[in-house]
């Protein structure tokens, strides 16, 4: 496993894969490795000759000094991991390196970043397109796979890719979980034993009561929005939102939409927890 630590050496290795005719399929991360992490990787084994994952704490898209100063650092055990499955190449850059002296330069994807997540941590979507959107001009990779528990990231980096012609396919890899139905999250580390075991997968839970219900008919969404809020406060968490959308565009869901996605977001204890499930009518 090659490991590139400036820009530089990622370009060299990257042109060898590209004058061979090798395929290659990017993994972007945050690092602090789980399972899930760990399925994007064996997806893009699947779609292409080469696997080349990065690993960047972005500081642009915490919205929060705190949470950035504490999200966990574990290169050592991340590198072990990925040297397990295979992976061909590691991109492992610092903070100036990405963000050199004098960068002025941020992407911006209006419509999507405004709303739900980007509404709850104002400045966060413009990190996430920004640093993709770099990372995607230094690797230059045929596919780059994305999970789908960040279901909103997701439509966000389509949209950057289909609107700045980069030229890279998207494929998503469905929301690994905990056989609790918990999903796989870096932020789940925040979580005490019982949260994680006795607390946390009433999250999931709750998607899924909603998901049965609208498959039963019901379709007055606000009601279902306010119950599972009291819900899920009632068992402990401090809930930021929990709405059912319309899956194409995340606009408000309608009486007569056939495809949907109930997304959440809650507190528990430090944990900011997110999940959402589609509905197909």
């Amino acid at each position: 496993m090659i490991q590139a630590n400036d820009k530089d050496a990622l370009r060299v290795v990257m042109r060898g894969y590209q004058a061979n005719g090798e395929t290659t399929a990017f993994v972007p991360t945050l690092g602090n490795l789980h399972d899930g992490h760990l399925s994007l990787v064996r997806k893009a084994q699947d779609v292409a000759d080469r696997v080349v994952v990065s690993i960047f704490i972005n500081p642009t898209q915490f919205d929060r000094a705190e949470d950035l100063a504490a999200y966990p650092r574990t290169m050592e055990a991340d590198l072990s991991l990925l040297k397990k499955e295979n992976v061909d190449l590691v991109f492992l850059p610092q903070a100036e390196e990405m963000y050199p002296k004098g960068n002025a330069t941020r992407v911006e994807v209006d419509g999507i970043s405004e709303i739900l997540e980007g509404d709850s941590r104002p400045g966060h979507f413009s990190g996430v397109a920004t640093i993709v959107a770099k990372l995607f001009n230094l690797v230059r990779p045929d596919i780059s796979i994305f999970g789908e528990k960040d279901y909103q990231q997701l439509m966000l980096i389509r949209r950057m890719q289909q609107d700045l012609d980069f030229g890279i396919e998207i494929i998503s890899a469905p929301t690994a979980r905990e056989p609790s139905g918990l999903a796989m999250s870096s932020r789940n580390n925040y979580l005490d034993e019982a949260q994680r075991n006795e607390i946390a997968p009433g999250l999931y839970a709750e998607l899924c009561k909603i998901r049965d219900s609208i498959q039963s008919g019901e379709r007055d969404y606000p009601a279902l929005q306010a119950q599972s809020a009291e819900n899920l406060n009632r068992k402990g968490f401090r809930t930021d939102y929990i709405e059912v959308r319309n899956a194409n565009d995340l606009s408000l869901a309608q009486s007569n939409d056939q495809e949907l996605v109930i997304l959440v977001s809650a507190w528990l204890g430090k944990a900011r927890l997110i999940d959402n499930l589609t509905v197909t009518l």
